[in-house]
């Protein structure tokens, strides 16, 4: 099989799209115009409803746009049926045909082409071998687990040699545990191949550990995109930085300073290199696991910190996730297990470093 894809040019670009169920109804997708580069893994990633995988099936062919346009591969696919697009889609429920043998259900897809028996029987056996699959061919799809279904959906998407593979939810109906393993068997697969895939989930964690670029949706619009690093650690608005990253959202006043801006927040006092475009009041981001925690001493505190009341300390094996009563509100933070660690209910110093700070559109 030849599934390598080059990288580097868009397989799929959306412009202007826009969704209407009905005339006058509020839009499922708002005006949304995205880039997905070949060879890449785009999430699209947020809450229910937000029109993400609307946008997916838009691109599938699943559904038709209101208005906008919609190329894959530089052609315009926009007024196109399902059945004309080089593209192939996982479902969530994986949609296998229960009365079909795996080796069956990988070769349907292939059976109405013009290839011969003979070559449609060597590309499913390469793609098993591909996918692990290989001594799965004779079993039904309710003899197999929910990782090895989730393997054949893959399969039988993947032997049509799509030019884009698209995945709604392919994970949700499986464990914890096996669904960081089936993840990494996609995106392990997705890079070895170069394949372009686009992927919707809501699951914060799996958009991270998989991604090239994430697009962040909401409200039927994108919120911001860029790589899992940049919308971790530089979200530009506070449902980004609260749905990506747990970050703590805290008031502050920003002032122009002649280094930048001077960012105050309660009793504590920040001096930024960069944010003047951000004076006034408004908001900040935190990471909590940029935050220290100490039990408290007597005397001076820095700029950067403040004394506050630890309510809850909860062990997580690796880390202990702790909330502290402060005089600008709740803070979340993340601190490693150490022999001396506070204890619930007693007063602690709280230490925010400057580049724990990122300054919010609000």
């Amino acid at each position: 099989m030849s599934l390598n894809r080059k990288s580097g040019d868009a397989a799929v670009v959306l412009k202007q799209i826009v969704k209407q169920y009905s005339p006058g109804s509020p839009a499922a997708v708002d005006n949304i115009s995205l880039q997905f580069d070949s060879g890449c893994l785009t999430t699209l990633l947020g809450p229910s409803g937000c029109g993400k995988t609307t946008t997916l099936r838009m691109i599938a062919g699943l559904e038709m746009a209101t208005s906008g346009q919609i190329l894959i591969g530089g052609v315009d696919v926009t007024r196109l049926p399902a059945t004309q697009r080089d593209v192939s889609m996982v479902f969530q429920s994986y949609a296998l045909f229960p009365h079909m043998r795996v080796f069956e259900n990988i070769r349907y897809g292939l059976e109405v082409g013009s290839l011969k028996a003979e070559e449609i029987d060597e590309r499913v056996d390469a793609i098993m071998r591909m996918t692990g699959l290989e001594a799965l061919g004779s079993r039904y799809p309710h003899e197999l687990s929910g990782g090895q279904q989730q393997r054949v959906a893959v399969a039988r998407a993947l032997v049509i040699e799509p030019q884009v593979l698209l995945f709604d939810e392919p994970l949700s109906n499986l464990d914890a545990k096996l669904r960081r393993k089936v993840r990494q068997e996609i995106r392990d697969l997705q890079q070895s191949l170069g394949l372009t895939v686009i992927y919707v989930t809501h699951d914060q964690e799996e958009a991270l550990a998989i991604s090239d670029t994430i697009v962040v949706l909401n409200n039927a619009v994108v919120a911001q995109l860029g790589s899992p690093r940049e919308l971790y650690e530089k979200p530009r608005t506070q449902f980004v930085a609260d749905f990506i990253g747990e970050a703590n959202i805290l008031p502050c006043e920003r002032i122009a300073s002649a280094h930048g801006v001077k960012v105050v927040a309660g009793p504590l006092s920040f001096e930024l290199s960069e944010g003047i475009d951000r004076v006034g009041k408004g908001h900040m981001a935190v990471n909590p696991g940029k935050i220290s925690l100490q039990p408290h001493q007597e005397g001076a505190l820095s700029p950067h910190a403040m004394t506050g009341m630890l309510s809850k300390a909860s062990y997580l094996g690796d880390h202990l996730e702790c909330v502290v009563e402060t005089a600008i509100g709740e803070i979340l933070v993340r601190t490693p297990v150490v022999s001396d660690a506070p204890f619930a209910g007693s007063v602690v110093t709280v230490t925010i470093p400057p580049d724990a700070i990122v300054l919010l559109d609000d």
